[in-house]
């Protein structure tokens, strides 16, 4: 790996495609055909580290990797792969990625053909000007048609498929031809306009022996031990006490020249002092403008973490803080509920990440806990003139304050077959969702553009739509703006009492039907007591669902036999004192699995 620095022998690459097309193979076949990696080392999905993307198929943080290759014409090219998320609630990260590259590889599966996520990605590819390879993968499968791929990569994304590569990267078939088209099509990194350094930060990862090793691509400049760097949105100041390259493990080297890609680590303790998107440049040469594109990631769906033994609070809080070393993304604020105890509040880039955090802080922690149901940020516009934000329905104000409440949007697309479209579109109504357009993707698949309020797809939209398609749909979808909407809180009581961990922000045609849901669904999982209890869904004062929890009945006159009925008569209106007294003061607890229960409960 030792190979000379010569600018026009690099090429900065990424892969992208839809989440299981077979991207993290690819780059298996790269690194063993570039012997970048040894055979005895080689497993799959090399690049993908954590349990959980082996299993989903998916990955989830960016790994770079270097490799040296030898061309046909004799010549030693240095490879830069950076690899990127497949998932939509990452396409910040992957925007960041792809400004480190020249160029993308479009890979697209020879069965399923283009997929939405595909699409989302490639359109990311084409406002950075990048240069596209299309890669048609699993050709050697046997209902692979490469021909049909090839036209709906023509036809809907608009590129030239006559140089498309087919491979199978299972096999390795194709990947030489890849790896020469790398070189011949995507063009080396620019030359710098001066001797500024400018490093692009795409990615970080917490080390616990080294701090946070930031992931960079230097654009001009050079970058090495001792140099005195500032990060240009943040303002701080640091010292860097090592560069290097992946092969995909660390390699130290001297210093990190244009064009290149590597890590470079400067005493940094938080990976929140990290910002993904900023520009790395000298305290004292300073650049005089960042590169483009940088801002700042906000969490969009947020939910309530709580432990399901509350002794278990403090392993939780530990596991939450070294997620957030590894993960920028994450937000955590601590909170308490009257029902869950204490707990805390995370925000997510979207419900992947959200699933993600869970499962991780039960395999990687061993902490069990339970959430509450995911809500989005909504804007609320008081009559005093102040716009608060609120995602918490605790945090919700008082009706009599509210001028106007505003809620995200999002724009969807999503690629159906065609015998699909009626019950899609049935789905998009029930969603609240406006078709903006249809487009004719071939004789059998169409795309929808959608319009839908966010706090309508985050739960169980994707879910709804691969089971009406049968698993052929998908979707994929971008925030569009923020929208005056009917959003009002509906809180349920338990006994006259309000329990905020089932309390919720909805819109208001929404609200009968998910209060009627989470009503019918406590009847069932809250045990009886000895007196009736009262089930229900509220509106400001209006109740507008209603069950109720039949009293455990004692026969209070068993014990009598013959004799006058007044004696029954006092015996009931003593146990009916007894009941309304008991109402008053008595307390209704509620199992753990009641929360739960109120998560799946449909609307």
């Amino acid at each position: 790996m030792a190979m000379k620095y010569i600018r026009e022998k690099i090429r900065n690459f990424s892969i992208i495609a839809h989440i299981d097309h077979g991207k993290s193979t690819i780059a298996d076949r790269m690194l063993e055909l570039t012997q970048t990696v040894e055979q005895r080392l080689m497993q799959e999905q090399l690049l993908d580290s954590m349990d959980l993307e082996r299993e989903r198929g998916i990955t989830i943080k960016a790994h770079p990797v270097t490799m040296s290759y030898k061309a046909q014409n004799g010549d030693f090219y240095r490879l830069n792969l950076i690899d990127t998320p497949g998932h939509v609630d990452f396409t910040y990260e992957v925007s960041r990625s792809l400004s480190a590259c020249e160029g993308a590889l479009l890979v697209v599966d020879a069965v399923q053909g283009v997929q939405a996520q595909s699409l989302a990605n490639v359109y990311l590819a084409l406002e950075r000007n990048l240069e596209i390879l299309p890669v048609i993968n699993k050709m050697d499968l046997p209902a692979a048609d490469v021909e049909e791929v090839k036209r709906q990569i023509e036809e809907f994304i608009g590129l030239d498929a006559s140089r498309a590569i087919p491979c199978s990267a299972k096999t390795g078939a194709g990947i030489n031809e890849i790896l020469e088209a790398i070189i011949t099509t995507f063009s080396p990194p620019r030359e710098p306009k001066d001797d500024c350094l400018r490093a692009l930060v795409f990615d970080s990862h917490y080390d616990i022996y080294r701090g946070v090793l930031v992931y960079i691509r230097v654009m001009s400049g050079e970058i090495r031990k001792g140099s005195q760097i500032e990060m240009m949105a943040t303002g701080t100041h640091y010292e860097v006490i090592e560069v290097g390259i992946f092969t995909p493990s660390r390699v130290i080297s001297d210093c990190l020249r244009p064009g290149e890609v590597g890590y470079m680590v400067a005493n940094i303790k938080k990976t929140s002092d990290v910002k993904i998107g900023d520009t790395i440049t000298l305290v004292k040469k300073k650049a005089p403008e960042a590169l483009p594109g940088f801002k700042v990631i906000r969490p969009v769906v947020f939910a309530g973490i709580y432990p399901v033994d509350s002794t278990d609070f403090e392993s939780l809080r530990d596991a939450l803080y070294k997620l957030q070393l590894n993960d920028s993304a994450l937000y955590v604020e601590q909170e308490s509920s009257t029902a869950l105890g204490f707990g805390f509040r995370c925000g997510f880039l979207g419900l992947l990440h959200l699933e993600i955090t869970f499962e991780r802080i039960k395999r990687e922690f061993d902490v069990d806990v339970i959430t509450t149901s995911p809500s989005v940020v909504y804007r609320i516009h008081l009559h005093d003139g102040t716009i608060k934000e609120v995602d918490n329905p605790a945090h919700y104000p008082h009706p009599a304050e509210i001028a106007q409440v505003d809620e995200p949007w999002t724009i969807a697309h999503i690629m159906i077959p065609a015998d699909y479209l009626g019950t899609v579109m049935n789905l998009g109504m029930e969603k609240r969702g406006e078709c903006v357009k249809t487009d004719t993707l071939d004789a059998k698949r169409l795309v929808l553009t959608y319009r839908f309020p966010l706090n309508e797809i985050i739960t169980d939209f994707n879910d709804k739509l691969k089971s009406i398609t049968s698993g052929y749909g998908s979707f994929d979808y971008e925030f569009d703006s923020y929208e005056k909407g009917d959003i009002i809180k509906l809180e349920i009581r338990v006994n006259e009492e309000i329990v905020d961990a089932f309390s919720s922000l909805v819109h208001r045609t929404k609200a009968e039907g998910k209060g009627r849901a989470i009503c019918k669904k406590l009847i069932e999982v809250i045990p009886r007591q000895l007196f009736k209890v009262p089930i229900q869904a509220a509106i400001g004062g209006k109740i507008i669902a209603r069950e109720t929890i039949s009293a455990l009945a004692k026969n209070v006159t068993a014990k009598c036999y013959g004799g006058d009925i007044t004696r029954k008569r006092k015996l009931w209106e003593k146990q009916k004192k007894g009941k309304k007294k008991m109402k008053e003061i008595g307390k209704v607890a509620i199992p753990q699995s009641a929360f739960m229960a109120v998560l799946k409960a449909n609307e």
